[in-house]
């Protein structure tokens, strides 16, 4: 099966070897996101749900690219440099997703790139 990269300006470039995203079929892999501010390349300013808002903006972003949206989103991959982020992090997730949520898992990694206190990474799939 053919694999077709998705790209948007309206999410920051890849800093690495790698697409924004992936379809494969009916089903998108998204790359991680962390907090940067599409326009700029940087970490946006604020504290963890700030830098949480501005990833699921750049997910979404990318989900419109591919022709779907966050509702599309089957599986959710976060990663936190501090677990006491997690409440934080749920929280700002209710704002974008409602039942039935993603399947998802939160992983505590000892650092992300540029310094990030956050990453997410999805899978759309579509009909």
């Amino acid at each position: 099966m053919p694999r077709q990269p998705i790209a948007t300006d309206r999410a920051p470039a890849a800093i690495g070897p790698y697409s924004q995203a992936t379809r494969c079929g009916k089903t998108v892999f998204l790359s991680g996101q962390i907090p940067l501010d599409p326009a700029t390349g940087q970490l946006v300013d604020g504290d963890i749900a700030a830098h949480t808002r501005r990833v699921f903006d750049n997910l979404q972003a990318v989900c419109v690219a591919a022709g779907g949206s966050l509702d599309d989103v089957v599986r959710i991959g976060i990663y936190l440099t501090d677990l006491g982020d997690f409440a934080a992090v749920n929280a700002v997730m209710a704002e974008y997703f409602s039942a039935p949520y993603p399947a998802r898992s939160t992983i505590q990694v000892s650092a992300l790139p540029r310094g990030a206190q956050v990453e997410v990474d999805a899978i759309l799939a579509f009909d």
